[in-house]
């Protein structure tokens, strides 16, 4: 059987990850599906959350990093009473203790206390790295390293309801944000431990509205347009960058790495250039002399695909 051929398409999914698998897992069935040749996500979900996973294909895979860094929001349920060696419901209990004296009011007073800019130190149960090891290789080991303290930013803590120990949240956090740690962190200010036992991501940056995979096998049946009709055009992930309108004759220079006059442009910051078409040329930066320079371009534009 002839293997179909990789496809230079470009563009970005939100995807609906389901619960029980990697985000890297689906990260490639969202490749094959779209036979696409070059493809990367925006942030790993654990296996037992699910939501908003941004893939990133094609040349879209140059902008991921501005997705990965941006804030995000979840909702979260909390089983109070008990703790985990994962902190969530994948781990076995540690240690359970009394939880029924605590009502709305006192959960409620609790959550201004985790708001603003604080320190975080990463679980050990993460996919962050130690000497190329994933932490949470060496955690089913029984091994247990320092992790240095990240430093991340709690915009809202939301109590959505109480329902006997279910304790559900909404959380808007910046990047690097583990919500087990928080809900874990929640559970012994409270006094009685606390783990995730469900975790959905609703939102990343802007991005809200998702995919899931019942549709896009049922779109793949349809062709490869029906697929790519799912596609946003790579420049949605800087939505709230200033843009850079080219005229034709510039358009040639930037292309060529040179940087350019242009009239009215913003003063300082990142741009994302555009033709006057409205067509996505790349990242560009403010020079000193207010110049346009190009610092990573595209090739191509938009999500049209090119089977090669």
């Amino acid at each position: 059987m002839t293997k179909p051929l990789k496809r230079d398409i470009s563009g970005i999914l939100l995807l609906d990850k389901p619960i029980g698998i990697s985000s890297n897992a689906a990260l490639q069935q969202v490749k094959r599906l779209y036979q696409a040749r070059k493809a990367g996500h925006t942030g790993s979900l654990d296996n037992l959350a699910s939501g908003l996973l941004p893939i990133c294909l094609g040349e879209a895979t140059k902008v991921s990093g501005y997705l990965l860094d941006s804030d995000k929001r979840y909702r979260t349920t909390c089983t109070l009473g008990e703790t985990t060696t994962t902190a969530d419901a994948e781990g076995e209990i540690t240690r359970s203790r009394a939880w029924a004296h605590l009502d709305v009011a006192t959960i409620q007073a609790a959550l201004p206390g985790f708001l603003g800019a604080q320190s975080q130190v990463p679980p050990m149960y993460s996919a962050l790295k130690r000497q190329g090891q994933p932490l949470y290789k060496l955690a089913r080991r029984g091994e247990v390293v320092e992790r240095e303290p990240r430093d991340i930013q709690i915009y809202a803590l939301t109590l959505l309801g109480l329902t006997d120990n279910r304790l559900e949240l909404e959380v808007h956090c910046s990047k690097g944000t583990y919500i087990r740690t928080l809900v874990e962190d929640l559970g012994e200010v409270l006094g009685c431990g606390a783990h995730v036992s469900v975790l959905r991501r609703l939102g990343v940056k802007h991005f809200q509205n998702m995919v899931d995979f019942a549709t896009l096998h049922q779109l793949a049946e349809q062709g490869l347009a029906a697929l790519d009709a799912q596609l946003l055009p790579i420049e949605t992930a800087l939505q709230d960058w200033p843009a850079v309108y080219l005229p034709a004759d510039l358009v040639h220079w930037v292309q060529q790495g040179q940087a350019v006059q242009v009239p009215h442009a913003p003063s300082q910051g990142p741009v994302k250039i555009m033709t006057e078409d409205l067509r996505f040329l790349g990242i560009g930066e403010v020079l000193d002399d207010g110049r346009i320079a190009p610092r990573r371009l595209v090739h191509g534009a938009g999500t049209e695909a090119c089977a090669t």
